[in-house]
């Protein structure tokens, strides 16, 4: 996954002009210029930077992993929906981060990922979800 200097430098609680300052430097692994906009890797929810040989040692953050928002759609009411008609529907989408909640109709507006493991499903069951990565609840627009 790839984010934007804004976003590593929030994982990394540093100033985003730090980071660009590091990406000049070639500090960032796996970094590259698009356009005119960096992306930058995430190696276990963080950007890695690479040690410089002399001076200070960095003060960034490698300890902090980005909140994640688990949203899965869930079979059972499909399935119960089918006999209902179009205003009895119950919402099937299942967005769990601090609280959990049903909707309809989801609109996600951050880096995230769909995952399929059927080896090693959630708690509830399911074997394919979507991770969406440091982002709350209230920001996702339902």
């Amino acid at each position: 996954m790839y984010v934007h200097t804004t976003e590593a430098a929030s994982f990394l609680e540093i100033s985003s002009r730090r980071l660009r300052q590091l990406l000049q430097q070639g500090r960032v692994k796996g970094a590259y210029k698009s356009g005119s906009f960096w992306l930058i890797p995430l190696y276990n929810g963080l950007p890695q930077i690479i040690k410089a040989k002399r001076g200070q040692a960095g003060t960034w953050k490698t300890g902090k992993l980005p909140k994640k928002t688990i949203v899965h759609i869930n079979s059972n009411k499909i399935k119960q929906n089918i006999k209902k008609s179009r205003e009895q529907r119950e919402p099937v989408i299942a967005v769990r981060g601090s609280n959990k909640s049903y909707v309809h109709q989801l609109e996600i507006p951050a880096p995230c990922r769909i995952i399929y493991d059927p080896e090693k499903p959630l708690d509830c069951g399911a074997r394919v979800w979507i991770e969406v990565l440091d982002y709350d609840l209230d920001s996702i627009a339902c």
